[in-house]
């Protein structure tokens, strides 16, 4: 099997997660931080699932899966230990032609989940299609000891700089260059040290008067 690599925009759209126990309340989490609308249909909830009812943040049903629950949804995911279940979930998603995914059944998925390391808006994903968690958890653990904090800050800058430049007339084509020369000194190690005024003599030197670090990422 090959995947399709994709990221998804599921800002304000509806997902659904059937399942309240460790493993559903580790993907609302992950939903609710790219913007999704969830849904908990589960008899058994842990504590955290509960607290996200009660402020709000999810719509809660406390019973067992029927079909119809899957009405309007853009994606769902079957986190239960009922093989059984988590078969008729993927079944209705086909008829609908719903996003599917089962935890740790690829074979029952129409998308599966990679291990992610994000830092801001940098996403880097790892996946084996599905042959092996634990070696795509080895490798999330190695990117997370590699890439820090600083290159987060480092795309959130280039971001700042890029919509700067954009609002300034400047063909993308001609950003290329700029950008290049930026990635390729050693920005990345001055952002990791606060070595704000190093910074500022390097954006003066490639971009010119007008872009300042702070400025930029309104510190």
């Amino acid at each position: 099997m090959r995947y399709y690599p994709i990221h998804l925009d599921i800002q304000n759209r509806k997902c659904l997660v059937v399942g309240g126990g460790g493993v559903g309340t580790r993907k609302v989490k992950t939903l609710l931080e790219c913007g999704a609308r969830v849904t908990v249909v589960s008899m058994a909830l842990s504590r955290e699932l509960r607290e996200l009812a009660a402020s709000g943040d999810i719509d809660l049903e406390q019973r067992s899966y029927r079909s119809e629950d899957l009405n309007g949804m853009f994606l769902v995911i079957g986190a239960t230990n009922d093989m059984t279940l988590n078969r008729q979930i993927s079944y209705d998603a086909e008829q609908l032609n719903t996003l599917c995914n089962i935890a740790d059944r690829p074979e029952v998925c129409n998308f599966i989940l990679p291990s992610i390391v994000r830092r801001d808006d940098l996403v880097i994903t790892v996946s084996t299609s599905g042959k092996s968690p634990a070696m795509a958890k080895k490798l999330r653990k190695a990117l997370e000891n590699q890439y820090g904090e600083e290159y987060g800050k480092l795309l959130r800058l280039m971001g700042a700089i890029r919509k700067k430049l954009l609002r300034q007339a400047h063909e993308p084509e001609a950003h290329k260059p700029l950008f290049e020369q930026l990635i390729n000194s050693d920005l990345i190690g001055m952002i990791q040290k606060d070595e704000f005024e190093k910074i500022d003599s390097l954006l003066l030197d490639v971009l010119g008067e007008g872009y300042a670090y702070k400025k930029l990422m309104r510190i």
